[in-house]
């Protein structure tokens, strides 16, 4: 699985390539704006990692080693990438509006795992949010929804 999502990190052109690459791309995309997420207010706690596997997890139906080895290849990309659209991209051309959402709630739990809401995080998601061409209100909607959760 490493190799595999060392491969991912020069992410092609979509061609005609297998679900499982698919698949592949659509959790390193996640992954990498969730290790954004973590590390927008330079403040990385463990909380957040702990939250970062369990989001991943329960996303993708992962082993704790499989999120573990996700999230490694995650920060390798985020250190060798220029920007998030790259990433972003692949999010909004493979999944649904609902899908995407999802990927916003996990973005909240993240910036919330620590009970403190960075200015910082607050941007960040807000500009995932826009590339991924969420709307604002249902950004704003799944913010409260993870608050009032915690």
């Amino acid at each position: 699985m490493i190799g595999k999502l060392r491969a991912l990190l020069n992410l092609p052109e979509k061609s005609v390539e297998q679900e499982s690459d698919e698949q592949d791309r659509i959790q390193l995309s996640t992954a990498v704006l969730l290790v954004e997420i973590a590390r927008a207010d330079h403040e990385r706690q463990d909380v957040e990692i702990v939250e970062m596997r369990k989001q991943l997890a329960a996303k993708f139906g992962l082993s704790e080693e499989e999120s573990r080895t996700l999230l490694g290849a995650a920060e390798y990309a985020v250190e060798h990438s220029v920007s998030l659209h790259e990433f972003t991209r692949i999010i909004h051309d493979e999944m649904t509006y609902p899908e995407k959402e999802t990927v916003i709630e996990m973005l909240w739990r993240i910036a919330l795992a620590d009970d403190d809401l960075d200015k910082y995080e607050d941007y960040m998601i807000g500009k995932i949010a826009d590339l991924l061409y969420i709307a604002r209100g249902d950004v704003i909607r799944l913010k409260s929804r993870v608050m009032e959760a915690r």
